[in-house]
């Protein structure tokens, strides 16, 4: 356990990130499991509305440091490619 004053805030604000970050990898999964649903379904419209709620979403968690940037855009462009591929 941290002794220190410095020690014991730092292990609280560990927690709190702990959690939001949880959180945050959560709605992330969730969001690209429904894009992924919609685009199984093949329809195009659902497809893409979906990718519109989700997009913004994965964006603030790379901006938050929950996953790298880098990261995101590659999940953003490989949803997007799935989704597109759907009017093909």
């Amino acid at each position: 356990m941290a002794t220190h004053k410095s020690a014991i805030k730092r292990s609280k604000q560990n927690e709190k990130h702990r959690e939001r970050n949880t959180a945050v990898k959560s709605r992330i999964k969730t969001a690209v499991k429904s894009v992924l649903a919609a685009v199984e379904t093949k329809d195009k419209e659902a497809s893409k509305a979906v990718l519109a709620q989700s997009i913004p979403l994965l964006a603030k968690a790379a901006a938050k440091g929950v996953f790298h940037k880098k990261t995101i855009s590659r999940k953003i462009s490989r949803l997007t490619r799935k989704a597109n591929a759907i009017a093909v």
